[in-house]
């Protein structure tokens, strides 16, 4: 099986916790699975900019990049919460490689607009890189900034970049691990399966906003590009990643066609 799995910044903040999704998703690649990783770090980020005075504000939910935002982008996102995780892998024994969309062209990317500065907006990935490393038992793991032709950095949202991953290498599964349990309708119960006209009617109601709406509407994405099935997962869970491995019903399950579950 090929994975993508995107973990969320806030679970990346406890060593605890990063250190345990290391464990379970080094465990699956000696199984056999191959697993190409991405990660945010947006509260991460958020801490170091305050702790420096460094004015942030966003538009829509996106950080509007400064270059000098942009320079702690790269030392947050591609340097200390990549070099931790990194780290994580090869306390357990793994071997993984730090990346970021410029390596390679993982994952180029296009200014999205003059107003947001240097945020990006993913429109290729090429995987020749990251399936070298599958097949040699590497982790590839990618942090969310990318890169142009030019040689010019964007700030890149992780969700969306997870997408254009996956979707390069062919993934037939991506695990969101979040900070949350999944999809919660507007009775407050987590679905546990949607398909993408019931996630497009979530957004257009309100229910599913901010951050939320941002994963599902990559989670259609995927799916429209090709890859089998998303979860969205509490990523704090001990044990979700072989549990969501072996197909079990925890979160939410975004598929092309199925009836609504709860």
């Amino acid at each position: 099986m090929k994975v993508l799995i995107k973990i969320g910044g806030t679970l990346l903040d406890s060593s605890e916790m990063r250190a345990r999704l290391a464990a379970e998703i080094a465990q699956a690649v000696r199984g056999g699975v191959q697993a190409t990783v991405v990660h945010g770090g947006g509260k991460q980020m958020s801490r170091y900019l305050a702790e420096r005075g460094i004015e942030s504000r966003t538009i829509d939910g996106l950080r509007v990049t400064t270059p000098e935002v942009l320079d702690a982008v790269l030392k947050v996102f591609a340097g200390s919460v990549n070099h931790e995780l990194v780290g994580a892998f090869a306390a357990c024994g793994a071997s993984a490689v730090g990346l970021t969309g410029m390596d390679g062209f993982v994952t180029e990317a296009c200014q999205m607009s003059e107003e947001l500065g240097a945020v990006g907006k993913p429109v290729t990935s090429d995987s020749r890189l990251l399936k070298l490393l599958m097949n040699n038992s590497y982790i590839p793991v990618v942090a969310c900034v990318a890169g142009d032709r030019k040689g010019h950095f964007y700030n890149v949202n992780a969700d969306q970049m997870a997408v254009f991953v996956a979707s390069a290498i062919h993934a037939e599964k991506i695990l969101f691990l979040t900070d949350v349990d999944g999809v919660r309708l507007q009775s407050n119960v987590v679905c546990s399966t949607l398909n993408l006209a019931q996630c497009r009617e979530l957004i257009d109601a309100g229910i599913a906003t901010g951050g939320m709406r941002t994963k599902l509407e990559s989670a259609s994405e995927a799916i429209r590009r090709g890859v089998g099935e998303v979860v969205i997962a509490p990523g704090a869970l001990p044990g979700i990643v072989p549990m969501l491995l072996a197909g079990e019903q925890i979160g939410t399950r975004l598929v092309a066609e199925i009836g609504i579950a709860q």
